[in-house]
């Protein structure tokens, strides 16, 4: 058996401790887990989960898996952090029925004739920044895809749906990689620091942004914060009487740090992530400009084949098994959604990119009570930026290394400068 077989690969994973080649393609080492090891048990006694059915399985029960994160944060980052109150009260790692009556205030802003109605506003946006670009291009300069296109778009939505002034968006996108970042599995103490930090500035900036739309209210069918605030007339036990169910403030304002976060990020990493897919399969790059039809597919695809979010966590309530492995209660569980994106049991040919693949049940956006309550925005989003963007530089090339984040959870870019050709 050689160091660099796939019984080696699976048997030396280690979740805390990964090369710089795993963070640039760690698809052959999801493989072998999934080949050997499809219920990983790691060093620290969590397990670390491949397999398609079994990722569905989990999403399907949320009594015995819970998203609960107390027990885990807890000693990550400190029972009296900004990080551990972060990420504590936040919709994504939170059971019912706190998060019912966040998603529900979310959801009710964010339903299909809603989003609709903001894409006249995205082609806009999107135009706006092709032109930039185009003049950039016209006096010889290579643009970084990222910077420029990728990280720009989801940044002025979100700010767009929370209201946020365009003279204080600046912060927004450097907060975001920074909290984000610390949901790394491997912790540094810069990354704790820079997390932290970032938590108690968004907060301060909230709270301000918060009262002046109190005094100020927007639309609350398009002003996601005026209805986090205003909350909504209560259809649940807890308030038969009809009452108005709001957020208490905690959960207001860090649940608008979720949103900023979880809008900004994944978006970025599905545009950046998709346009270097196209790069890397040029005969598939050729076909969509033929057949601009299959844009929704291929939105789809790329979700599938390069996951914006690599993995989810689950930590189970009582004993259970998960593929044939018996778990205990309190059994903290990573889901691997990209190794579940390129599972051969669910999808021909998985590391092959198809722009048309069809059926395509990915799990890029989860599954179950928690599946992302913004897909039909990212969804949308894709779709604009990638029509236009190839309509305007169909024969756009690489003139530099395209960078990737050295993350695991959140797989992009940090840079793809590129010439825009038409």
């Amino acid at each position: 058996m050689t160091p660099t077989s796939p019984t080696a690969l699976a048997e030396r994973f280690d979740l805390r401790h990964l090369s710089d080649a795993f963070y640039d393609d760690p698809f052959p080492t999801y493989h072998a887990l999934r080949e050997h090891a499809p219920v990983r048990r790691m060093p620290d006694g969590s397990v670390f989960l491949t397999r398609y059915a079994d990722i569905v399985a989990v999403y399907k029960d949320p009594k015995t898996f819970s998203s609960d994160k107390h027990e885990e944060f807890g000693p990550k980052y400190g029972l009296d952090s900004a990080l551990f109150e972060h990420h504590t009260t936040s919709l994504v790692f939170n059971d019912p029925p706190l998060h019912t009556r966040v998603r529900r205030l979310l959801a009710g802003a964010l339903t299909p004739r809603h989003i609709g109605a903001m894409e006249d506003g995205l082609v806009r946006l999107v135009d706006g920044l092709l032109d930039a670009m185009q003049a950039r291009a016209q006096r010889g300069e290579a643009v970084d895809l990222i910077e420029a296109f990728a990280a720009a778009i989801p940044v002025e939505i979100i700010g767009n749906l929370l209201g946020v002034p365009h003279a204080e968006r600046g912060p927004l996108r450097d907060w975001s990689l920074a909290i984000l970042g610390a949901l790394e599995p491997a912790l540094s103490d810069a990354m704790h620091t820079r997390g932290n930090a970032a938590v108690r500035d968004m907060l301060i900036y909230l709270e301000g942004l918060v009262e002046r739309r109190a005094h100020a209210p927007g639309d609350p069918e398009t002003d996601v914060l005026t209805r986090l605030i205003q909350g909504e007339v209560s259809t649940t036990e807890r308030a038969a009487d009809g009452a108005t169910e709001r957020l208490l403030a905690k959960e207001l304002l860090h649940n608008c740090i979720f949103l900023l976060n979880a809008g900004h990020e994944t978006t970025t990493n599905l545009i950046g992530n998709g346009l270097k897919c196209l790069l890397d399969a040029p005969e598939q790059k050729q076909r969509l400009l033929g057949e601009p039809e299959l844009i929704r597919s291929a939105v789809e695809e790329f979700l599938r084949i390069e996951s914006s979010n690599q993995l989810g966590n689950r930590i189970t309530t009582v004993a259970t098994a998960i593929g044939g492995v018996a778990l205990a209660p309190g059994t903290q569980m990573t889901l691997c959604i990209g190794a579940a994106n390129r599972d051969p049991a669910q999808f021909a040919h998985p590391d092959t990119l198809d722009i048309a693949r069809m059926p395509n049940r990915h799990v890029a956006f989860g599954s179950g009570i928690h599946q992302c309550v913004g897909m039909g925005l990212a969804r949308l989003e894709g779709r604009v930026a990638f029509q236009r963007f190839l309509a305007r530089f169909p024969n756009y090339r690489l003139v530099g290394a395209a960078v990737r984040s050295k993350r695991v959870r959140f797989r992009g870019h940090l840079a793809l400068p590129c010439a825009l050709l038409g």
